[in-house]
């Protein structure tokens, strides 16, 4: 007897089975299929994917912005998410549907590079949310307008071009950017609008904003730059000071850049030149009154008339007040008289100085103290070389270390002053060229030697001093004032009474002068000289010692004869 074994199958078996079957109708999870509606319910849409069940889809999958509730019958592309949930039906979605194909399409769009469009439908952290026909995407807030927008409200909810910057289909994360469409827009217009214009034109625009360099004008869809430089002749220290925002002005197209679409706009061009003919307006040597616009450390500009100015070196401000600053002379838009002193037009520069337009404060002074007049001032400085005394107007002379006394050092006298004593001095040179006046303390007595006469061979009377080794000095002439040194070997004829130490201070000597040096000041004398003088004159006049007289009876005789001469007088 056989035995008939029956075999059941396994799970394993009906689902390879069952796979066998899905495979040759062409579904598979995670996949958009094609189905047909069979119902609308009040809630839910009932669809055939070719299942052995039906599956559901809610209503509100098919009542969005860009959808509508189809009818029994008709073909639509629907997601399969599960080929039988646990109730036994085929799991759909319309969503994830639209989502696939909004997907493609966007990849399609992305790879060339071509625009999609979509809206905005949210604001998220950083940026907003924008809708791209079913497939959601990140509008980063940097990327919403060419300039920072304050109110995004009128751009919610209306459907607008944006460029795919970036696509990650697996995280399912995409990035748009309305900014480089609009960029992209303005730049095929500025091109077009560029291609329009012609270097020298002139056009109204709008001035839309104001920098320190210049101001931005509108031309009707593009803007030009007004650069500070071309927007007046004259000096400014902001555009402002020229034009406003919102302003309507006139410019001239000075430059165009093809390649980089900027344009390069002028305002100043529109008005003459006011340096044509500068050069016959303003001649050298020619005054005219003029306005300060500007105040450096090297000098100030004056303004000769509207977009002509001058610039006055510190050097050619003041005849007196010097290594000052500009601005302790004269302030902005003060009205001063200024001389041309140059003219270049190439370089539109005009050197200007005020100091000419005033009499030199040195002539006036050489006039009315000419070499050897007198004049007082107070000390206002002392130096290492001398003393600076004031003179006139802000005008001061110096008096040389060597021009204080006719005896003294220097260095010792000038110990004597400070600032502010009155000195009177003599004129002794005015140096308009180099605006020096030299003056002298000790002229105002006169040279002592010049005013004792010396003559060399004559005999004076000295006083003794001082009483050193090598001689004596002694002073001679008015008021003895003149200093003169006898050297040891001058005192006597007689080398044994060549002492200095016989002779006290205060002793009258007689002596004759050997030499006067008046370049040098300097007056030599001698004891020794006067007695060999003497001596011959005796002889001369009382005989010879071949006449049998002896030396002794000769000088003891003149001796005699001079002595009676002093008892006489």
């Amino acid at each position: 007897m056989s035995e008939t074994h029956t075999l059941t199958p396994s799970r394993d078996d009906f689902a390879s089975m069952l796979e066998a079957s899905l495979a040759g109708c062409g579904l598979m999870e995670g996949a958009v299929v094609r189905g047909t509606v069979t119902a609308v319910l009040h809630d839910a849409v009932v669809i055939d994917v070719g299942l052995k069940t039906e599956g559901r889809v809610a209503l509100r999958e098919f009542t969005g912005p860009d959808s509508e509730v189809p009818k029994a019958g008709d073909q639509i592309d629907i997601y399969l998410e599960r080929i039988e949930n646990a109730m036994g039906e085929a799991v759909l979605s319309r969503d994830k549907a639209r989502r696939e194909e909004a997907w493609d399409r966007l990849e399609k769009c992305f790879e060339s590079k071509e625009q999609a469009n979509g809206a905005i439908v949210g604001r998220v952290k950083g940026g907003f949310t924008v809708d791209l026909g079913g497939a959601p995407a990140f509008l980063p807030g940097s990327q919403v307008d060419v300039r920072p927008v304050r109110d995004v409200t009128p751009l919610m909810n209306k459907e607008q071009p944006f460029v795919i910057l970036k696509m990650d289909r697996p995280r399912g994360n995409i990035v748009v950017s309305r900014r480089a469409m609009l960029e992209e827009s303005r730049a095929e217009q500025r091109a077009e609008l560029v291609s329009q214009m012609i270097e020298g034109e002139v056009r109204e625009g709008v001035v839309k904003n104001i920098t320190d360099y210049g101001a931005f004008v509108d031309l009707g869809g593009i803007d030009g730059l007004l650069h500070v430089t071309d927007m007046s002749w004259s000096r400014m220290s902001h555009p402002s000071e020229v034009v406003e925002v919102g302003q309507t002005v006139q410019v001239q197209i000075t430059k165009i850049n093809k390649e980089s679409q900027r344009i390069s706009l002028g305002m100043k061009q529109l008005q003459s030149d006011p340096w044509d003919g500068v050069m016959l307006k303003y001649p050298n040597g020619a005054i005219f009154k003029g306005r300060v616009t500007n105040i450096t450390e090297y000098g100030t500009f004056v303004q000769l008339e509207p977009g002509v100015e001058g610039l006055v070196h510190i050097s050619e401000m003041s005849w007196t007040r010097k290594n000052i600053h500009p601005g302790k002379i004269v302030a902005t838009s003060q009205e001063v008289d200024v001389m041309v002193l140059d003219v270049d037009p190439d370089k539109r520069r005009i050197s200007l100085g005020m100091k000419q337009t005033q009499r030199n404060p040195w002539e006036a002074f050489a006039e009315t103290h000419p070499a050897g007049s007198e004049v007082e001032g107070a000390v206002k400085n002392i130096t290492e070389f001398g003393l600076f005394i004031g003179v006139g107007e802000d005008i001061d002379g110096m008096v040389h270390l060597s021009d204080l006394d006719w005896d003294r050092s220097g260095e010792d006298m000038i110990q004597t002053y400070k600032k502010g004593d009155t000195v009177r001095a003599k004129v002794l040179d005015v140096d308009i060229e180099k605006e020096r006046v030299s003056l002298g303390v000790k002229q105002l007595s006169g040279d002592p030697i010049e005013k004792g006469g010396f003559k060399r061979g004559e005999t004076v009377t000295c006083t003794v001093t001082e009483i050193t080794a090598g001689g004596i000095e002694v002073t001679l002439g008015p008021d003895n004032l003149v200093k003169c040194f006898i050297r040891k070997a001058d005192i006597s004829r007689d080398r044994t009474e060549q002492r200095p130490d016989r002779f006290a201070v205060g002793d009258k000597v007689d002596a004759r002068i050997t030499s006067v040096d008046k370049a040098s000041r300097r007056v030599s004398a001698s004891i020794k000289a006067l007695e060999v003088a003497e001596e011959k004159e005796a002889v001369e006049q009382y005989g010879s010692t071949d006449s049998g007289a002896s030396l002794g009876d000769i000088l003891g005789a003149a001796l005699k004869g001079k002595d009676d001469n002093k008892a006489d007088n």
